[in-house]
């Protein structure tokens, strides 16, 4: 063992005249502490939203979408056949995208009115797992035929409460690009039946949007055999950006692709954001603990001016007693880290848990999933964020010793040992 690294290991041992330094110590290790598992459980659980959040995101909407610049996308078919060819694309169906209207008794909501290819929409999309409430193959023409048929419209939760609907209610959809008549423009209007309500878990999408078949939205719309774009699945969600510049590359300029980080960059970024800002505001916790090594490198320096001065006199370099105090303030620094590492990791882990019994124990519900729309409490550990956390740390702990250490280094022996 380095004789440097031999005695910053005694220096850490109380004597009965040192008890306040080693106190002085220990709330330094536990300031390191308390920073490294703040800094892992924030992570770990806004890491864990912002899984949640693109799974539910990813759940409504597709991967990819193209569409065609300014006007409605003819020959829909041979196009979605192309996109298939495309090296990454699993899947592909087509939609219509419209905003309207619904009336239900004195209740009127604007919506985005979606028509959707029922057998293909599966193979793209996450819709007929969301529903909590009838059968996505209502919505196919073929179910609802005879004189007194009434097409079927799939609608979210929070829609469904806002217009009073239950499964098998009428409900109105108005579109204000109507007809012309004698007397003006007068709406179009249609009737249909609820015949599915789903839950994505987004108040946004739950409240927003409405979905009716295919066939039926072209019918509505008046478009004919054309539709809005098509919907396509990937197999790497996090390089749909690449894959996007390939389509628009192949299909052309009449044709425009847009991935799902481009049609919700806004969160993304947020989210993204927030992270970063809780990484750096929580790390002055460990930047506190630094001024604490600091503190009782300073104070262990001022106690050991005899040894210093006996050392320098036996031979010791300068650079050999700066080592002596960077290797006790890294001792401090790496016990600190290793106690956080495994205190964050052990709550971040079991936070739900923890969460629930705190819950209990204070009867007070913190996370209401009627307002976090969420059946759980995210938290998600990722490596790279405790190697970060861990390095970070350390290397705080090891610039608060520089300066301590660099004034031991400098001390003279004959000053030290002129009063002894």
């Amino acid at each position: 063992m380095p004789f440097e690294l031999f005695i910053g290991l005694r220096y850490l041992k109380a004597k009965r005249k040192s008890t306040f330094i080693s106190i002085i110590t220990f709330i330094s290790t536990a300031g390191v502490t308390l920073g490294v598992m703040a800094l892992i459980v924030v992570l770990a659980v806004m890491t864990g939203f912002e899984a949640d959040l693109k799974e539910k995101i990813l759940g409504t909407n597709a991967h990819l979408v193209v569409i065609r610049s300014g006007a409605p996308m003819e020959g829909y078919r041979s196009v979605m056949e192309k996109l298939k060819k495309i090296k990454g694309v699993q899947a592909a169906t087509p939609f219509i995208y419209n905003q309207v209207m619904l009336s239900s008794g004195k209740n009127v909501s604007g919506v985005v009115l979606r028509g959707i290819d029922v057998a293909t929409d599966r193979l793209v999309t996450r819709l007929s797992k969301s529903l909590v409430e009838g059968s996505m193959d209502r919505l196919d023409p073929n179910m609802s035929r005879g004189p007194d048929a009434v097409p079927g419209l799939l609608v979210g939760k929070e829609l469904a409460k806002h217009l009073n609907l239950t499964l098998a209610d009428k409900v109105n959809v108005i579109s204000p690009m109507g007809n012309i008549t004698p007397l003006g423009m007068m709406p179009r209007m249609k009737p249909f039946r609820v015949v599915g309500i789903f839950n994505t878990g987004m108040f946004e999408y739950d409240s927003t949007l409405a979905y009716v078949s295919l066939g039926q939205a072209q019918s509505f719309f008046d478009l004919g055999d054309t539709v809005t774009g098509i919907q396509l699945k990937v197999d790497d969600v996090y390089h749909t950006g690449e894959l996007a510049r390939t389509i628009n590359h192949e299909m052309g300029v009449d044709f425009y692709a847009r991935d799902w980080m481009q049609m919700n960059k806004n969160i993304l970024f947020a989210l993204k954001t927030e992270k970063v800002v809780m990484f750096i505001i929580l790390t002055l916790i460990v930047l506190v603990a630094a001024f604490g090594i600091a503190s009782t490198l300073f104070m262990v320096v001022m106690e050991k001016n005899r040894d210093i001065a006996i050392l320098k006199s036996m031979g010791a370099t300068g650079s050999s007693i700066m080592k002596i105090f960077v290797l006790e303030g890294l001792i401090i620094g790496i016990i600190g880290t290793i106690l956080g590492v495994a205190s964050g990791l052990l709550v971040a882990l079991n936070l739900e848990p923890i969460i629930g019994s705190i819950q209990k124990i204070t009867g007070q519900n913190f996370f209401s999933k009627d307002i976090y729309y969420l059946d759980h409490f995210p938290s998600l550990v990722v490596e790279s964020d405790v190697v970060l956390i861990s390095i970070t740390a350390v290397l705080i702990s090891f610039i608060a010793t520089l300066y301590p250490a660099w004034q031991a280094s400098r001390m003279l022996p004959v000053e030290a040992l002129r009063y002894e």
